[in-house]
């Protein structure tokens, strides 16, 4: 970060001193915020992102407003998403933040899924598309970008893919029809970002779809017509982190991958960026997809909110409305 040259980063709930509902913490996040926008080069804003869907996985808590899971926004009116997701904004914006990763574009078609379940808007894929583009027109009309998350569908595993690397044993109709139904619909309703999942979906490609040709150029990009960044999920996570992260980021790249998302070791982050510059020094394919990527990239950064926090507005939180909305929802 001191060296100026910082394009994006992920918060987390360590990143912040606890509790948030003091106000000298609240100022300390702030400051953090304007400090991390203050490391990236001249240009585009940088990407200031985080987990905030609701439920299980909201990454700032109280004073934020504490939402129940999404999956409570099923068989309800989608102005109801829709508010969820612009009152989120408001709270993110206020922050500095401009990218949430939501909505979950997952269709939850397994009841024995141990990391999407609730996280889900629906066990059909037509639920999900109207609750989850709800969701989304909400969070960009008041200022942060929607990220639809975990391409191409996560709702059918039995298994967690931040312990290991699960699949799920559909015939490929099956898939296009439920699974990657709702991503098909965040496309053409413009969304500009998706991240991928660390599933494997034998019937398509042998590979997890972060290192799959197949699912993120093949099908992503040229079947549903994709213009956006193509983000990973965490290469952290234990499906992919028992591989060298300097295979792993590489394969990811010329596998379709814009950005990748390592979250928890700083050396495995040095060490993804090195391997891309050397394998970039030996191959033309791996210099022309960072080319590619970074126009995409700085395309999609050159749309988003300057980060700016409102320290008034965050020491206003919370906001009764937003607190009414969530006790509603929670019913």
């Amino acid at each position: 970060m001191q060296q100026g040259r910082l394009g994006g980063v992920i918060f987390f709930s360590r990143n912040f001193s606890q509790p948030l509902a003091e106000p000298a913490h609240l100022a300390e996040a702030a400051a953090l915020c304007v400090e991390v926008a203050a490391a990236a080069p001249p240009g585009p804003p940088p990407v200031l992102s985080i987990d905030q869907e609701g439920g299980r996985v909201q990454r700032l808590r109280a004073p934020f407003t504490e939402w129940p899971p999404m999956a409570c926004l099923a068989g309800g009116d989608p102005s109801r998403a829709e508010q969820v997701g612009r009152a989120i904004a408001d709270e993110l914006c206020a922050l500095g933040l401009n990218l949430d990763y939501a909505p979950v574009l997952d269709v939850h078609t397994n009841p024995a899924n141990p990391v999407i379940g609730d996280r889900a808007m629906g066990a059909q894929p037509e639920e999900v598309i109207l609750q989850a583009l709800a969701f989304l027109r909400g969070l960009e009309s008041a200022g942060v970008r929607g990220c639809g998350k975990h391409f191409p569908g996560h709702g059918d595993t039995a298994q967690d893919s931040h312990l290991v690397l699960p699949e799920v044993q559909a015939e490929r109709g099956r898939l296009m029809s439920v699974e990657v139904a709702p991503f098909r619909a965040a496309v053409r309703a413009g969304i500009q970002m998706l991240m991928t999942a660390h599933v494997v979906y034998p019937a398509v490609d042998g590979r997890p779809a972060t290192l799959s040709r197949v699912w993120l150029q093949d099908i992503l990009r040229r079947e549903l017509g994709f213009r956006g960044v193509i983000v990973s999920d965490d290469l952290d996570m234990r499906a992919v982190a028992g591989a060298d992260i300097e295979d792993v980021v590489v394969e990811a790249l010329l596998s379709g991958c814009d950005a990748f998302l390592l979250c928890r070791d700083e050396e495995r982050q040095l060490r993804a960026e090195e391997a891309l510059y050397r394998a970039a020094d030996r191959d033309a394919r791996v210099r022309d997809r960072i080319e590619e990527s970074g126009a995409r990239l700085r395309r999609f950064r050159a749309s988003l909110r300057p980060p700016c926090p409102n320290l008034d507005r965050l020491l206003s939180l919370p906001d009764p409305a937003h607190q009414a909305l969530a006790r509603l929802l929670a019913g």
